[in-house]
């Protein structure tokens, strides 16, 4: 089964830059459907960014393009998350979600439209106006 670990959360003035990282173990990373998300207060959980395995290839929500940035580094089993030009709407907690995608569906599919089986604990970004 795999486990999660984000971290480098903080507090941030507006218009400044986080980086947050996922650590994958337990299982083969490259298997892995892996995304970030974000929950804010009073809010529901929604995705952010999303990576290919295989390719590379990202998706952004329209409200982080242009200012976030998601990659992995296969080696060290890692997923990141630039964050620049943060605003306070950009308050939530972070969460890093995986899972294997069935036979024929893309990563980004997985990440994007359903239901992820794992999860980390979670790291809280506060942007300050």
């Amino acid at each position: 089964e795999v486990q999660l670990v984000e971290s480098g959360g903080g507090l941030v003035q507006a218009g400044g830059s986080l980086n947050l990282s996922c650590a994958v173990s337990g299982s083969t990373f490259g298997d892995y459907a892996i995304g970030w998300f974000r929950q804010a207060p009073g809010k529901e959980r929604e995705v952010v960014a999303c990576i290919e395995s295989s390719d590379g290839v990202t998706y952004y929500s329209d409200s982080v393009k242009g200012r976030f940035t998601i990659s992995s580094d296969n080696a060290k089993n890692t997923v990141y998350l630039q964050m620049y030009s943060l605003k306070p709407d950009d308050t939530a907690v972070y969460y890093c979600g995986a899972d294997r995608p069935a036979f024929g569906y893309s990563d980004i599919y997985y990440c994007r439209y359903r239901h992820l089986g794992f999860w980390g604990q979670g790291t809280l970004v506060t942007v300050s106006s």
